[in-house]
């Protein structure tokens, strides 16, 4: 088995706070790298420590500005190639642009394989990332991925909450098979809320399938940006009679238009989010009218470090409760 001084971790600048919780579970440092950002607006990267024939990490979440996030990850590899690094692996907390995987009209981009590509030719030898938007998104790729879920952090902490009567909810149908993974776990019913998108931030839900009446409804999706899904679902399921509704999301990428909707609109008593995408700069939980818990995944992005070093399984993470 090769040893800790056999790898290396670094970090873009996108979400620093949780490269550092990733660092201490490792027990070292983050390694030093030398990030600028020129007045027009070109990014410069100088790798201060020595990486020939290292194995080497590089966290790097694809929000907030995945643009300039994913440009800064493209140039770190790029140096730490031409510094002779053995292997280097892209570690995306949250993958962006993992909505646009389908070409659903005429004459759009296919982007989340743009992105796929575009690790591979800066450098990437292999990726690490947790729940992605859609799984043929691994299909993208044609170097090694290993696809973390946030699952057992998320399953830990409603276990601890004692629920006495609790029903998962799907907000939408994409999400019923994950949503019918959490009530397997849970041993605990399975309800589903059925919508209509009417626009990019708009949407009009129209009935459960299910029964919420008097249960603390446990609702799972993979994101949450402008809130609207969750708000929708969460007055359905508050309309059908549900005691209380707690929604529970990976990734928290939230906009301008989110933020004014969490504040008015949504029927929640809890949000609970991870911390693969830092919050939003300038927003207050405080002023939220329901509780958001952040949850880290720091620990479990740290041991898939590890085991991906020491060539150990995975998925042996997921595999026991």
């Amino acid at each position: 088995m090769q040893t800790n001084d056999d790898f290396m971790v670094f970090s873009g600048t996108a979400n620093m706070p949780l490269a550092e919780k990733v660092a201490n579970y490792l027990g070292r440092p983050l390694n030093k790298i030398d990030i600028k950002h020129f007045p027009d607006g070109e990014t410069f990267c100088q790798v201060i420590d020595p990486v020939r024939g290292k194995d080497v990490y590089v966290i790097q979440a694809g929000s907030p500005s995945p643009n300039d996030a994913y440009m800064e990850l493209f140039i770190i590899m790029d140096a730490l190639r031409r510094g002779s690094a053995a292997r280097i692996t892209a570690v995306l907390p949250y993958y962006g642009y993992a909505r646009q995987d389908r070409k659903d009209q005429p004459r759009v981009p296919i982007t989340a394989r743009l992105v796929a590509n575009l690790l591979t030719t800066a450098g990437a030898d292999r990726v690490l990332t947790m729940d992605l938007h859609a799984n043929q998104i691994q299909g993208f790729f044609d170097i090694p991925l290993d696809h973390l879920k946030a699952e057992p952090v998320i399953l830990k902490y409603i276990r601890d909450q004692h629920w006495s009567s609790p029903v998962v909810v799907a907000p939408d149908t994409g999400g019923a098979k994950t949503a019918y993974g959490y009530s397997r776990k849970l041993s605990c019913g399975l309800a589903i809320v059925a919508k209509q998108r009417t626009g990019d931030s708009t949407v009009d839900a129209f009935s459960v399938v299910g029964d919420v009446k008097d249960r603390d409804v446990i609702m799972i999706d993979d994101m949450t940006a402008t809130g609207g899904t969750l708000s929708a679902a969460a007055k359905m399921c508050r309309e059908n009679g549900a005691k209380s509704v707690h929604a529970f999301v990976s990734h928290f990428p939230l906009t301008a238009k989110g933020e004014e909707r969490l504040m008015s609109e949504t029927q929640l008593d809890e949000l609970v989010v991870t911390d693969s995408i830092p919050l939003r700069p300038g927003f207050d939980p405080s002023k939220l009218p329901f509780k958001l818990t952040q949850l880290s995944v720091a620990p479990l992005i740290g041991e898939a470090i590890k085991r991906t070093h020491a060539n150990e399984s995975i998925n042996d993470l997921f595999n026991h409760e």
